[in-house]
């Protein structure tokens, strides 16, 4: 779900009516915790201060190819680093 979609109601009563069934406590513990990894190596968040214009540019170009920002950034980087 994108940032800037809205909730359902439908989608709050699936989840209200999922908590209150209760959850597997084993299958949560296999699933892991987190995010799963990009790759075989641990990966590092790093905050970088775009403005708006930069911002706008890049949510356009998300949009437009179907990804995500982050995503996005990966690619610009990859580009300019071969």
């Amino acid at each position: 779900m994108a940032a800037d979609e809205q909730v359902s109601d439908e989608q709050i009563q699936k989840w209200a009516d999922e908590a209150e069934a209760g959850y597997d406590v084993e299958e949560l513990k296999r699933r892991g915790r987190g995010r799963p990894g990009r790759g075989a190596e641990p990966m590092q968040v790093i905050a970088v201060r775009l403005t708006a214009e930069e911002i706008a540019a890049l949510d356009a170009y998300a949009e437009r190819e179907h990804v995500s920002r982050s995503e996005a950034i990966r690619r610009a980087l990859a580009d300019h680093a071969a």
